[in-house]
């Protein structure tokens, strides 16, 4: 009878088999890897598995057993303890610029890296349907080109979008290109993530200066493998870290239900915050209504101040009286 070619696998079976089903609570023993085994028709003894677990364990493999009533093998380390897994899956969820689908895809890869065990707990982590993501299933091309584009030192050119409000009646909030509808032509420096945003730091040889763009908004974009990039004396002396901060922010505070003002030139700065699916109401006077929960603190008051007279809290009275008085506090300041 012809040998098993699923024989010559015997090993990569055990030890697929240690990673997906233990842990350091959850072991298996010499009978229960034979039983795996056998599934696949693989004939083993249990002397046979026993130099099979010495033999990964000399390669390295850190492969421990407990002994209760009987003796149980787990898989005691791997390239990633669980509270990093719960750290990435964290930064994926809370990634703007990742998609639905690219998130899930992204968080399914993350659970392969545990055990079956460990892996449920992630899946319980895994809440990214009332985040805002980006709608621009392209993005990791423009990630993927960007770094192409700074790591050979090339300009790059793409179409930049914004969001605006339709001129009929019906609630519509629209895709625009910036720029008259032109591409945009830059010299790509750095990247940055920030606010739950990656972003690209750019030079504007036109305007000699320095220049942010979301990754998410762009589109079209191509590598200018003939054109070097400009500015590279600004960029000796460039401060990545104090330009975040100068430039991104985000608030936080007491989650409260509230409803908003806004002139319609400020519907891409609204779609920016609270994403394109919001309730937003049209009025006459140019101007629309958003309603949505918001955390009310001193750096919410300060987002909204920024606008002037373009954006007013309608409701409730208690956060009207709460800016109010936060704008007396800067008057007194001065």
């Amino acid at each position: 009878m012809a040998k098993n070619p699923n024989q010559k696998l015997k090993l990569l079976y055990i030890l697929k088999y240690l990673t997906e089903k233990t842990d350091e609570k959850h072991g298996v023993t010499v009978q229960d890897i034979i039983a795996y085994l056998e599934k696949y028709d693989i004939k083993a003894e249990r002397k046979s598995i026993y130099n099979d677990i010495k033999t990964l364990i000399d390669f390295d493999i850190d492969i421990c057993s407990t002994k209760s009533k009987t003796v149980e093998y787990y898989l005691a380390s791997r390239d990633f303890e669980l509270y990093e897994l719960k750290l990435l899956v964290d930064a994926v969820q809370s990634s703007k610029f990742i998609t639905y689908k690219k998130s899930n895809d992204l968080i399914k890869k993350l659970e392969n890296l545990a055990s079956e065990h460990d892996a449920r707990k992630l899946q319980r982590q895994v809440v990214v349907s009332n985040r805002v993501k980006t709608m621009n299933e392209k993005v990791k091309y423009n990630i993927d080109s960007v770094h192409e584009a700074i790591n050979s030192g090339c300009k790059i050119s793409f179409y930049y979008y914004q969001w605006v409000l339709s001129g009929d009646s019906a609630q519509k909030i629209v895709k625009q290109r910036r720029n008259n509808g032109e591409k945009y032509t830059v010299s790509p420096w750095a990247m940055s993530w920030d606010d739950e945003n990656y972003y690209l730091i750019a030079y504007d040889k036109e305007a000699d200066k320095i220049k942010h763009y979301r990754i998410d908004k762009m589109e079209s974009v191509e590598v200018l493998e003939k054109e070097k990039r400009d500015g590279k004396d600004l960029f000796s002396k460039f401060d990545m870290a104090m330009y975040s901060k100068q430039v991104f922010g985000m608030y936080g505070g007491k989650l409260t239900d509230i409803k908003i003002r806004f002139d319609n030139s400020l519907i891409g700065v609204v779609v920016d915050r609270f994403s394109k699916n919001v309730f937003v109401s049209l009025n006459d006077d140019n101007t629309f209504e958003l309603s949505t929960k918001v955390m009310l603190s001193p750096t919410f008051y300060g987002w909204l101040f920024a606008f002037k007279d373009k954006a007013k809290i309608i409701s409730p009275q208690s956060a009207k009286d709460e800016f109010l008085g936060y704008i007396e506090d800067i008057r007194n300041a001065y």
